[in-house]
């Protein structure tokens, strides 16, 4: 998901089963540059990641980890520039043995998605990116941000409302023509 430039890497090689290993990275200008592209976003001015790898059990390494960024996206009504805050807590679990975890036989509700397989090395860059993907809105709205009622029609003809569309509002009609009719 992340572009190839962008990267921070933790080796877990050689670390004593007995440390934690804190972390604290801020992406630079030119990663936040990149990062805008990647998520096809007006701008992102922050990312920051910290937090710490911790020995989880004898091979297995825990890392908890907190997201922030600043992200401007566009209005999906007025196409004004909207700014979203994310701050994002991050818990995934590396394990050595990770195809007892990935079993293919097991539903897809129940597998943990916090569950990753154990590498030689854990890239922050790419778990930032996913976990700001994952936190930004679907449909960012700024505050001013309201939709009209249009109406459109050829001319002559009343044009339908969303009245008109209601289930058993065409009956409502039917029945109040008839009532006419019957008097």
């Amino acid at each position: 998901m992340t572009h190839a430039e962008i990267t921070y890497p933790i080796s877990l090689k050689g670390i004593p089963k007995t440390k934690h290993v804190p972390f604290d990275i801020a992406f630079t200008d030119k990663d936040l540059s990149d990062v805008t592209a990647i998520l096809s976003v007006l701008s992102v001015k922050k990312i920051r990641i910290s937090g710490k790898i911790s020995p989880l059990d004898k091979k297995d390494w825990l890392l908890s980890a907190t997201v922030g960024a600043t992200v401007t996206q566009s209005c999906v009504v007025t196409l004004e520039p909207v700014q979203t805050r994310i701050d994002v807590p991050v818990e995934l679990k590396y394990v050595a043995d990770y195809e007892h975890y990935n079993d293919e036989s097991v539903t897809e509700m129940t597998i943990d998605e916090t569950i990753e397989p154990l590498t030689e090395e854990i890239d922050l860059a790419t778990i930032a990116i996913e976990a700001i993907a994952l936190a930004l809105p679907d449909y960012p709205r700024s505050e001013n941000a309201a939709l009209e009622n249009a109406q459109f029609a050829e001319p002559g003809i009343k044009p339908m409302t969303d009245e008109d569309t209601k289930p058993f509002a065409s009956l409502a009609s039917l029945k109040d023509k008839l009532s006419k009719e019957d008097k």
